[in-house]
């Protein structure tokens, strides 16, 4: 008898023991799923932001208004275009890599035209409409797609945003929060441009922070394995 009680017990030890290592297992399990499919969800929100390779990215600043004449002498402020996704881009006719990244804005401006909550706006520090003219002529070969506010004394563009070399480009989002910078020319008809703008339209977070083009924040490691690492480009 006390045989079978001895036989019971270890029987019944065995599948105690069994129960809580598929409990440990199962919990590994649901761990590893909840896990992968976090970093996923991280990889759809930053992998465009992460390829475009920004200067700065952060949600803590925004944009300084300002008002400005457009081509036409009429007062536009950046503040009218609260609600809707900004593409501000810096720019002078004296500038080389302005020049060769017109053509990719003007093409970016016509692939958002049928977005509404998206403004691609640019500012120029040349004298005015007429100096320009021949210039975008030359390289655009049409009339510019994108509205053109000019800044001649560079209180704008020096003065508020402390931008000193060209081009220069910042993504300000619905709220007038400044998301990226990007220092230097880019390649504005990838299609990733159009992703990180139809992330930001739609209220996505991608939780990175890039300053002195300096990675920090749980999508630091993320941007590093998808676009390379963000520092110094």
């Amino acid at each position: 008898m006390a045989s079978e009680d001895r036989s019971t017990d270890s029987v019944s030890g065995l599948s105690s023991l069994a129960y809580v290592v598929f409990v440990l297992a199962a919990a590994v399990a649901v761990y590893a799923f909840v896990t992968v499919a976090r970093d996923g969800e991280q990889r759809r929100r930053c992998g465009a932001m992460c390829i475009m390779h920004p200067n700065y990215v952060n949600d803590d600043r925004t944009a300084p208004d300002f008002t400005l004449a457009d081509s036409n002498g009429a007062p536009v402020s950046l503040s009218s275009y609260r609600g809707k996704v900004v593409v501000l881009n810096f720019w002078t006719k004296t500038c080389g890599p302005c020049m060769e990244e017109m053509p990719e804005i003007a093409t970016l401006t016509k692939v958002l035209k049928d977005r509404d909550d998206v403004a691609v706006l640019t500012v120029s520090t040349d004298d005015g409409p007429a100096d320009v003219k021949d210039t975008l002529k030359s390289v655009l070969r049409e009339d510019p797609p994108f509205r053109i506010l000019f800044d001649p004394d560079q209180k704008v563009v020096a003065g508020k945003f402390g931008t000193h070399l060209y081009p220069e480009t910042w993504i300000i989002d619905k709220r007038g929060v400044i998301r990226a910078r990007f220092d230097g020319a880019r390649e504005w008809s990838n299609s990733a441009v159009v992703e990180m703008i139809d992330e930001i339209r739609h209220g996505g977070y991608c939780p990175l922070e890039v300053k002195d083009s300096k990675p920090q924040g749980d999508a630091a490691k993320t941007c590093k394995e998808i676009g390379g690492d963000l520092r110094g480009s």
